[in-house]
């Protein structure tokens, strides 16, 4: 066994769909456990355009890129939630800046639409979401379909959440609207109180048709595992995951995250939150929470237009999430993603995995995928099967490898206590790497999957969780003991060898997640 201690959107979204998924699952490679009951499909939530002020790419290209040149299946913008200067076509507002959520109604939406009544984008999914500068903390990517995603009302759904939990003037607003508004709540947008009220807001009034997923949680170092117990409690439905793997993957501080101390940096471009083995992520599914990781771009552009600055990757050009989806809409992603039955990659270093533990036994059979609980018998034998694919090659032009893959455990031993040292404690300290897997531990299909079968005794509540890399385990610099090291800055005064540097550190240090299952026994 291996142990390791520290190594170191939618709201007021709209989701706009052609009626039919005319592609199951091309991005991916995956075989479909049964097309009746939902496919694998791979997208992102987080990217910009030109309504983020700091943004350098039209919607269209956005949506061309992710979509039709990298061969995403689902996609949703994330504009930041603030006051707008320029249309989806970069093209200066008449009468200056006005609010994300008019410029959504006004722009953005009418041209996904126009853009799918002209053919384009068939049998894809897009949604129209943004990024909020939550009160005292990050950025958070939210979400709010409604029951009618694409409708007026989630547009409304939209202005009412920037009305409430930004500092907007309520001169901008329509009088109508901000009398109703004002009549049921209160404006909060200052405090971490306020942060905690507006998840409550979208748990209450939009259960089952939003998401609130925190970006680069360690990017600012705001947070504590306190806070992110805290939103779980409040929205379990919403707040249900984070950007564990981060984008703006093209800084020279991988993913944007700069600051003096070793929990702000990133380990084989992953959040310190995630990539820490038994670190704030175990910690919180050792409490049996579902709470789940995810990767994106946070695309804003590749390299400046002044060749001066590089940011992030094209949408699905570096990182991609698969998620088993259930449906040909905005809705169906979101339940999908709630439902944790993903995994995320960088590099395209796999495009395919399933991931299943069993138990067998004379009465009954019973199994569990990513996201799921398996209920199982003290002392019966589970099973653990792990089919994965890499691609033939990358968006780079790289032939991609798996170097080894880890089985990580931990125990469950329930929701701690707000008030407790227990609830401010960030570490799981039974989490392990349970099986460390090489080519030698796993045979190759003639379809191209590399499977992995391990036995074990059902004994107690834990979680599994997967993670690969084409690394191997103590490679200079990269990792140590089969933990990734933490990332050094690419600090090169040329700005044509750094933006070659910085790609090339990329793509030799990748990186899958899987998230976790369940296993409850039965004494």
């Amino acid at each position: 066994m291996f142990k390791q201690k520290s190594t170191a959107m939618l709201l007021g979204s709209v989701t706009l769909t052609a009626a039919l998924l005319t592609q199951s699952a091309h991005a991916t490679g995956v075989r479909n456990e049964d097309e009746n009951d939902g496919k694998w499909l791979a997208g992102e939530y987080h990217v910009h355009t030109f309504q983020s002020d700091d943004a350098q790419h039209s919607l269209t290209s956005m949506l061309d890129a992710g979509l039709e040149k990298y061969g995403l299946d689902w996609m949703g913008t994330a504009d930041h939630l603030r006051m707008e200067s320029r249309d989806d076509e970069g093209n200066p507002i008449p009468g200056g800046p006005i609010p994300l959520s008019q410029g959504m109604l006004q722009y953005q939406v009418p041209k996904i639409k126009q853009l799918q009544a002209e053919g384009k984008y068939k049998g894809k999914i897009i949604f129209s979401g943004f990024e909020w500068d939550m009160p005292t903390y990050e950025h958070v990517g939210v979400g709010l379909l409604t029951d009618n995603p694409g409708s007026d009302e989630s547009l409304k759904a939209a202005s009412h959440f920037e009305y409430l939990f930004t500092n907007r003037d309520e001169k901008l607003f329509d009088p109508a609207d901000v009398a109703a508004w004002s009549a049921k709540d209160a404006r909060a947008f200052s405090t971490k109180e306020d942060a905690r009220t507006a998840l409550k807001w979208l748990e209450t009034n939009y259960k089952d048709t939003s998401f609130a997923l925190f970006n680069h949680p360690n990017r600012k170092m705001v947070y504590t595992i306190e806070d992110f117990r805290d939103f779980n409690n409040i929205a379990p439905t919403v707040a249900f995951g984070f950007e564990g793997m981060v984008g703006n993957q093209m800084e020279p501080d991988r993913g944007g995250e700069n600051l003096d101390n070793p929990k702000n940096r990133t380990y084989g471009g992953s959040d310190y939150m995630l990539a820490h083995l038994g670190g704030a992520w175990d910690a919180l599914l050792g409490e049996g929470r579902k709470f789940f990781n995810f990767s994106n771009s946070d695309a804003h552009f590749y390299i400046s237009d002044n060749r001066l600055y590089s940011s992030g990757y094209d949408p699905g050009q570096y990182s991609k999430n698969y998620t088993w989806i259930k449906g040909n809409d905005a809705l169906a992603v979101l339940n999908g993603m709630r439902s944790g039955k993903s995994f995320s990659v960088f590099g395209d270093l796999i495009n395919a995995l399933d991931f299943n533990v069993t138990q067998d036994n004379s009465e009954n059979r019973s199994d569990a995928g990513m996201g799921e609980t398996i209920v199982a018998r003290d002392g019966k034998q589970l099973t653990i099967t792990i089919k994965f694919k890499s691609s033939e090659k990358n968006n780079n032009g790289d032939q991609v490898k798996v170097d080894h893959v880890d089985l990580i455990t931990g125990d469950i031993t329930g929701k701690k206590m707000p008030g407790t040292p227990e609830y401010a404690k960030d570490t799981n300290d039974s989490t392990v790497v349970l099986k460390r897997f090489t080519s030698k531990d796993w045979k190759t299909t003639k379809d191209g999957y590399n499977v992995i079968t391990y036995k074990l005794k059902a004994t107690k509540d834990q979680y599994f969780r997967l993670r690969g890399t084409n690394l191997g385990t103590d490679i200079p610099g990269e990792t140590q003991n089969g933990e990734p090291l933490m990332d050094v800055k690419t600090d090169i005064a040329d700005n044509e060898a750094r933006f070659e540097a910085i790609n090339k550190r990329n793509y030799s240090d990748l990186w899958f997640y899987s998230n976790p299952i369940y296993v409850s026994v039965i004494k």
